[in-house]
């Protein structure tokens, strides 16, 4: 274990900026020699020179951890805004297909297949969801008002559907995919029938 003079000064509740830099660039090595498996809350620690108090004050589980390593190297996603539904989809799943074509690809596969048998990967994974969820809902909220939808589609389900679609290609790695043609067959289903 690193001696207190070799540790990182925490700041408190307050993320010290360098130190939370040296976590994940440590989580992120840990990772790329060792693989997935062999990411523990201790290894980071010692790895990053950081008490594992800190680790787990920021984090509070190893999933959430992960998650942060993932989110990082995704960066600001924004979900389109293009003027129509099925532009925005087009966009998205092709942003999406292109950044899962990359090694963060495999990272998220994993977090996935790992949410399946470690709860707190599973409980890491569902906050995230929700938040990109929401995103999509937005995307659909704006297609309604734009009337370019049924007035009666239900805004959750259809969102759920989207990042099914998306996140079934992403485990089948099926990242070629048509991301047009997808678009237009998601929107022909929810397009009104009658002017709206």
């Amino acid at each position: 274990m690193s001696s207190p003079e070799n540790m990182r000064v925490s700041i408190g509740a307050r993320r010290n900026p360098e130190t939370e830099a040296a976590v994940l660039d440590a989580a992120e090595a840990i990772l790329a020699e060792k693989g997935f498996h062999a990411l523990t809350m201790e290894a980071v620690a010692k790895r990053a020179r950081a008490g594992k108090a800190t680790l787990y004050r920021w984090w509070p589980s190893r999933g959430r951890l992960i998650l942060a390593v993932y989110k990082r190297r995704k960066g600001d996603f924004r979900h389109p805004d293009t003027g129509s539904l099925h532009s925005d989809l087009s966009h998205l799943f092709a942003a999406l297909f292109a950044f899962w074509s990359t090694p963060e690809g495999d990272l998220f596969r994993l977090l996935i297949a790992a949410a399946q048998i470690e709860e707190d990967v599973a409980q890491a994974l569902a906050g995230y969801r929700d938040e990109r969820r929401e995103g999509i809902r937005m995307m659909i909220e704006r297609a309604k008002t734009r009337n370019e939808v049924q007035p009666d589609l239900n805004i959750d389900t259809a969102a759920d559907i989207i990042m099914g679609v998306a996140w079934m290609h992403l485990i089948t790695r099926n990242l070629d995919a048509d991301c047009d043609l997808m678009a237009r067959t998601i929107c022909q289903n929810w397009t009104c029938k009658a002017p709206c």
